[in-house]
C-alpha cells in the first residue's frame, strides 16, 4: 500500500517534509539558502537588528540588501507603534546588550524622522540615553539626515544634550570626540544654536567653534583647566613626555587629548593607564603591550588584569562580549587583524580577557536541565560577526555557547553541518559530531579548534535527529545557527516533534539567531520553542529563563 500521508498531510506528526519544500499549512517561506523556514515577527526582528545590526551582510545577504530589509521592518515597527520602538532601541542602547550602538541610533534617527508625533517627542527624548557621547551624536546626526531636515525639533534636542551636561563632562566630550562622520561639535552647535545655562558653558561653546586652538579659554573651572591643558600640549613643541606625564596625571587627560607624537614613549602611555576608561583599555592592549609598558610581571600588567576582573565595573563600562573575545583574538595572536603591528602576547592579560569574556555577560543562575549545546558549523556561517575582520559567526557561536556551559554542567557539545561525511568527522558518520570542549579551556584554543571543523551544507535538524537515534536524554536544545536550513529531509521543528514521542521528554527548542535576517527554524505555533538573539549579552540568562 502507498501511504499518501508519507508525501502530503496537514498534521506535522504524519509526515516527514524535506526542507526544500514548505510544512503544508505552516505559512514557512523560503530562506535566502533555498531552503524553508518561519519569518519572525516585525518586533523580533527589530530586536535582531539593534543587536546585531547589518554590518558586513551575510553569507547569502550583501550589506545593502539587509540593511534595506532591516529598515523596512523597523518602518512597520515604527507604524504599528512608534514610542514602543523607540523604547526599546533606549532599552538596549543603555543596557549594554549590543555590541555596537550605531543600529540604536539609526532606529532613533528613523524614528524621529518617519514617526508620528508621539514618536517623534520621545525619540527626541531619548537622545541623551541613546547618543551617550559626541560620536554617538555624529553618528544619529549623519543617519537623522536621511529621514528629515534640521527642523525645531532636531535643533532642540541637540541643543539639549549639549546644555543638560556639566561642565567638566562638557568639556570632557568636546576634547575626547571632536568629530567623526565628517561632523564636528563646531557644525552641531551652529546648527543648534544651544543657550549655555554658565558662564563654563559659554566659553565651552566659544572654544568649540572657534577654528583654533589659540583661543584662550578664560575662567578659574576646573573644566576650563581641563581645556587649557589639553591645548597646551598641541600649542607648545617642547613638551617632553615626562611633563606630558604630569599633565595627564593632573587633569585626567585622556588618549584622544594627547598629540601623536608623544604616544610612543611608556611614560605617557603609563599615566594614561591611570584613568582610562575600560573600553578604551581592551582597544589599546596591543600598544600597550608594544611600547613596552605591558610585560610579562610588570606592574601594568597586573593593574590590566585587577580591571578586567571588575565584572561591576565591566558591566557599568557597557564592555560586550563581543567587543572583549574580539580583543583576545586580536591580542593573542600578537599580530593586527590587517597585518599593522605586531606585540609579544603577555599570557597574564590573555587568560583576563578570557575571564573578562564570561564576567560581562553576568551572573546566570544553573537551571539543572540536560542541555545540548549545536553549532551549525555549515559553511554560511562563516560570514564575520558585525563585520569584524578575524572573528566568524561560527567561532563566535562556540564561544556564546561555552557562557551556558559554565553553568549547566549536564551539557553536549556538538557541532554539525550537512551530509555524510566519514573522512572527516569522528564519530557519528551524519554530519554531526560530538565536540571535547570545556569551560576550562581557553577561549582562543575553543576558537582555533571549531575553525579546524569541515563545512558544508545547514542541516539545524541534525541534534534532535541524532539525539534520538542514539537515544541521548535532553531537555533543552540549544541551536546557534543564521536559520538558513536547507539540506536536510525532514524540517528542525518535525525532528523536534519527533524526539518528544520516540524519548517521551517534553524537550524545548531554543534558536539562538547568529544573522539578523528575517528567518527562523522555530515553530511559533509551539510554545516549547524559543528565538533569541545572538551576541546578545542576556542570551545565557534568556536562555535559562526559557529552559526552567
Amino acid at each position: 500500500m502507498l501511504d499518501f500521508t508519507k508525501h502530503f498531510a496537514t498534521r506535522v506528526r504524519a509526515m516527514l517534509t524535506p526542507q526544500r519544500e514548505p510544512i503544508p499549512g505552516s505559512g514557512q517561506v523560503p530562506n535566502s539558502a533555498g531552503g524553508y523556514a518561519w519569518t519572525v515577527t516585525p518586533w523580533d526582528r527589530l530586536d535582531r537588528f539593534l543587536v546585531l545590526g547589518s554590518e558586513g551582510g551575510t553569507y547569502y545577504i550583501g550589506q545593502r540588501k539587509l540593511t534595506v530589509e532591516n529598515a523596512q521592518s523597523v518602518a512597520e515597527c515604527i507604524a504599528l507603534d512608534g514610542p514602543r520602538v523607540v523604547a526599546r532601541a533606549a532599552e538596549i542602547s543603555e543596557s549594554g546588550r549590543a555590541p555596537e550602538n550605531d543600529p540604536a541610533l539609526f532606529v532613533l534617527a528613523m524614528a524621529a524622522g518617519l514617526g508620528d508625533d508621539a514618536t517623534r517627542a520621545a525619540a527626541f527624548e531619548a537622545l541623551p540615553r541613546v547618543a551617550r557621547t559626541g560620536t554617538h551624536l555624529f553618528h544619529f546626526l549623519q543617519f537623522v539626515g536621511g529621514f528629515r531636515g534640521w527642523g525645531r525639533g532636531v535643533r532642540r534636542a541637540v541643543a539639549g544634550w549639549y546644555t543638560s551636561r556639566e561642565p567638566r563632562e562638557l568639556a570632557y566630550q568636546l576634547l575626547k570626540y571632536p568629530s567623526r562622520d565628517g561632523w564636528s561639535h563646531r557644525d552641531a552647535l551652529r546648527l543648534a544654536h544651544p543657550r549655555p545655562r554658565s558662564d563654563e558653558q559659554r566659553a565651552l561653546f566659544a572654544r568649540a567653534v572657534a577654528r583654533s586652538r589659540d583661543v584662550e579659554v578664560a575662567g578659574e573651572h576646573p573644566a576650563l583647566g581641563l581645556v587649557r591643558a589639553a591645548d597646551a600640549l598641541h600649542r607648545e613643541a617642547d613638551v617632553t613626555p615626562e611633563r606630558a606625564a604630569e599633565t595627564i596625571r593632573a587633569h585626567r587627560l585622556t588618549r584622544e587629548m594627547v598629540p601623536t607624537p608623544l604616544l610612543a614613549h611608556p611614560v605617557v602611555w603609563e599615566a594614561l593607564l591611570d584613568d582610562m576608561p575600560l573600553t578604551a583599555l581592551v582597544r589599546n592592549l596591543a600598544t600597550l603591550t608594544r611600547v613596552g609598558l605591558v610585560a610579562p610581571g610588570s606592574a601594568a600588567a597586573e593593574t590590566v588584569a585587577g580591571r578586567l576582573a571588575d565584572a561591576n565595573a565591566l558591566r557599568r563600562a557597557r564592555v560586550h562580549p563581543v567587543q572583549v573575545l574580539s580583543a583576545l583574538r586580536t591580542y593573542a595572536s600578537g599580530r593586527g587583524v590587517r597585518g599593522q603591528g605586531t606585540w609579544s602576547p603577555v599570557a597574564r592579560v590573555v587568560d583576563a580577557l578570557d575571564a573578562a569574556f564570561y564576567a560581562s555577560f553576568g551572573a546566570v543562575e544553573p537551571t539543572g536541565t540536560r542541555m545540548m549545546l549545536a553549532l551549525d558549523v555549515s559553511g554560511s556561517m562563516s560570514a564575520r560577526v558585525l563585520g569584524l575582520e578575524g572573528l566568524g559567526c561560527r567561532d563566535a557561536s562556540a564561544a556564546m555557547a561555552l557562557v551556558t556551559a559554565v553553568t549547566e554542567p549536564a551539557h553536549r557539545f556538538v557541532a554539525f553541518t550537512a551530509g555524510e561525511h566519514p573522512s572527516m568527522w569522528a564519530g557519528l558518520g551524519s554530519g554531526l559530531t560530538e565536540l571535547a570542549l570545556s569551560p576550562r579551556q581557553r577561549l582562543d584554543d575553543v576558537v582555533r579548534t571549531i575553525e579546524a571543523l569541515p563545512m558544508g551544507g545547514t542541516d539545524c535538524a541534525l541534534p534532535m535527529l541524532e539525539a534520538a537515534r542514539h537515544r541521548w536524554p535532553v531537555d533543552v536544545f540549544v541551536v546557534y545557527t543564521d536559520n538558513e536550513t536547507w539540506a536536510g529531509a525532514v524540517h528542525p521543528a518535525q525532528a523536534l516533534r519527533r524526539y518528544r514521542e520516540r524519548m517521551g521528554i517534553a524537550a524545548k527548542l531554543v534558536v539562538v539567531a547568529m544573522a539578523s535576517n528575517g528567518f527562523t527554524i522555530a515553530d511559533p505555533e509551539d510554545a516549547g520553542m524559543l528565538d533569541v538573539v545572538g551576541f546578545d549579552a542576556a542570551a545565557p540568562r534568556l536562555i535559562a529563563d526559557f529552559a526552567r
